[in-house]
């Protein structure tokens, strides 16, 4: 069976072990963070409910899944996290019964997402081309897509943009958008406190902690205030609030649930104390 909605990949990259599978999943959202191994996932839409592998990406916010008949498909994270949902099919009832059905509603949120942009996205940062977006009648992956779309480089001067925040905060306007790395760099951060957040998947909650002073070191980025969890690797360095740190990690833009925190520090290394 060949399924005639799949958005191929021209090119992607798979994942080298279950490791590095594992830390994607985690950056998406898509397992907790005390996860040790991927869980089953399955494709909803155009009628079906398929087990699909997460077999690798285009780029950090476009996963590639691979169906049952092998064919590979583009796909939001958190359109896909949405699929997982007991009740997803019910949301879509209405309008699952066609083809023609599912590509309106990937349009219509598309749409959606650039009208309530803060800023009018330029040709080079709009959403990823074929990638499956989440519909429009589901608010919280197309609310989730349209942040996406947000993220990219801004055009202030865009009617557009004018129209959708008519009454932006004067400091989200000063505010300067951050370039970051795709690897790891070496930070420096200042602990600032630890608390626990939500965690739906298992019986307690997950730790964190939350640094401010994050200054990517070399380039003197200032990124401000970041979160990580609270690993047996850091609990092993017995951190205090105001300890100063060294370390080497991955920094990606994933807000801390409850806590306006923009960004996550992913498998910090070389830690040191100043």
């Amino acid at each position: 069976m060949v399924y005639a909605f799949v958005i191929e990949p021209a090119s992607y990259i798979a994942f080298a072990d279950e490791a590095e599978q594992l830390d994607k999943l985690k950056e998406w959202d898509l397992v907790s963070e005390k996860a040790t191994k991927a869980k089953t996932f399955y494709y909803k839409g155009n009628g079906l409910k398929e087990a699909c592998g997460i077999v690798g990406y285009v780029d950090h916010m476009t996963a590639v899944i691979e169906l049952p008949n092998k064919q590979k498909h583009c796909i939001h994270p958190s359109y896909l996290k949405e699929m997982q949902a007991a009740n997803f099919g019910q949301r879509y009832a209405s309008a699952a019964d066609t083809e023609d059905a599912g590509g309106e509603r990937e349009e219509t949120a598309a749409e959606t997402a650039s009208e309530t942009a803060p800023v009018a996205a330029s040709p080079a940062s709009a959403s990823p081309p074929g990638v499956e977006a989440p519909a429009e009648d589901d608010r919280s992956a197309a609310d989730a897509f349209a942040s996406f779309v947000a993220s990219g480089d801004a055009s202030p001067a865009s009617p557009a943009a004018t129209r959708a925040l008519p009454k932006a905060k004067a400091g989200a306007a000063r505010s300067k958008k951050v370039q970051l790395p795709e690897e790891k760099v070496k930070l420096t951060a200042t602990v600032k406190e630890f608390t626990t957040v939500p965690n739906h998947f298992a019986d307690n909650d997950d730790e964190v902690i939350i640094y401010e002073a994050v200054t990517i070191a070399g380039t003197e980025t200032e990124l401000g205030e970041a979160w990580s969890s609270h690993s047996a690797t850091l609990k092993k360095l017995e951190l205090e609030a105001g300890d100063k740190l060294t370390f080497e990690a991955k920094v990606v833009a994933k807000k801390l649930a409850k806590h306006p925190i923009p960004y996550k520090i992913n498998n910090p290394a070389k830690i040191a104390k100043v």
